[in-house]
């Protein structure tokens, strides 16, 4: 992870929230938390980010982000449908007017024909708004969840601008 790069993008991402007088929340599964590490990391960031469920199995993600068990069943944990609620649950859960849900399948295992490894879903959600996009990363396990990481920060900038 080039720490410059992602460093100067969450100053920025801190300064639009802190300009719009918005908090943010973030819920992670693939990521275990390097998300919410990294924008902790910015000095100031307790101004703009009240906190993260890291809900790395589904009864995290159904009992305190409240995805419901069968949006789970019929989809997985790795769909559009789950990150959307996701996203939307950590938002009443935290208290945040934005927020990022990651959920993906980081490897080296646990890929399928149909969800192979390096395939993440993220929804970044507002007041208002859900959206959400399907990334196919590639590398390792610290480089998909790196590249989550640096792709939902991109994601959140892209809403608060």
């Amino acid at each position: 992870m080039d720490t410059l790069l992602i460093s100067r993008a969450v100053a920025e991402l801190g300064e639009c929230l802190r300009a719009n007088g918005s908090f943010l929340a973030t819920a992670e599964s693939c990521t275990g938390g390097l998300l919410a590490s990294t924008l902790t990391d910015v000095p100031g960031s307790s101004e703009w980010f009240r906190g993260s469920v890291v809900a790395y199995s589904n009864d995290v993600k159904r009992d305190l982000l409240g995805v419901p068990a069968d949006v789970l069943e019929a989809h997985g944990a790795v769909s559009e449908a789950v990150v959307r609620a996701m996203a939307q649950g950590v938002l009443k859960a935290v208290g945040a007017d934005v927020s990022v849900a990651i959920s993906g399948v980081a490897g080296p295992g646990g890929g399928t024909p149909e969800k192979p490894v390096g395939m993440v879903w993220m929804a970044w959600a507002w007041a208002g708004g859900v959206r959400a996009r399907r990334y196919d990363f590639s590398g390792d396990r610290w480089a998909v969840k790196t590249q989550s990481v640096m792709s939902a920060i991109n994601g959140l900038l892209s809403v608060v601008r």
